[in-house]
């Protein structure tokens, strides 16, 4: 169930897994996006023989150093951390993570899920079952003592604040040191949710990469 209070930081990750062994998928391309992409991560993290290559969205690499810079891009955290049943959200929608504001509709659709009360309720449990704990282990440097085999790009747009080029190079220092293939991409005139700011530009950095990177 959404809502139950036992989720942890891998639930997401053993239903992936049973999902693709549902579907009798051995090996997939993996395309991630913010939420999802910690899912993805652990997937390649710790399963790489089940990941062709992967392109994570808006979410900077596990090996990235810590700075006080890169606070900001965590600013939405609370409101999910303490988030109560039926409270809005619609604040994620905002300028400050948009390129181009999204039509009534399209916000409506993003939130309709919301609208079911266990999943409504499950907001709250699963960013302190799951995201947090993840987010702790990557503060401790965990992912910068690991190796990331899996090829992987990396796509922000240059909107998303605050993780612009500099600031990713300043965190991201020697990307070799810690993956084997590792690439970053930057769409312009988009921000967080990138794939509605610009959904052309992603789907051709996706594709090229899957073909270059298999």
């Amino acid at each position: 169930m959404a809502d139950d209070p036992r989720i942890e930081r891998e639930t997401r990750l053993r239903d992936l897994i049973a999902l693709l062994d549902a579907l009798d998928i051995e090996r997939a391309h993996v395309l991630s996006h913010d939420m999802g992409t910690i899912t993805a991560l652990q997937l390649s993290y710790d399963h790489p023989e089940r990941v062709r290559t992967a392109v994570q969205l808006s979410v900077p690499p596990f090996f990235m150093q810590f700075s006080p810079k890169a606070i900001p891009g965590f600013r939405h955290l609370p409101r999910f951390i303490w988030h109560r049943p039926g409270a809005s959200l619609r604040g994620i929608f905002s300028e400050a993570y948009v390129a181009h504001p999204m039509s009534e509709a399209t916000i409506e659709a993003h939130l309709a899920p919301l609208h079911r009360p266990d999943i409504d309720a499950a907001v709250r449990p699963l960013t302190r079952g799951m995201i947090l704990p993840e987010s702790i282990r990557l503060s401790r440097g965990v992912y910068r003592r690991r190796r990331l085999t899996v090829p992987t790009l990396v796509v922000f747009g240059r909107r998303d604040r605050p993780w612009t080029e500099d600031l990713v190079r300043e965190v991201c220092r020697r990307p070799e040191r810690y993956a084997d293939r590792h690439e970053f991409a930057y769409v312009d005139n988009a921000a967080h949710f990138i794939t509605d700011d610009d959904p052309a530009a992603v789907a051709d950095l996706t594709l090229d990469w899957f073909e270059r990177a298999a």
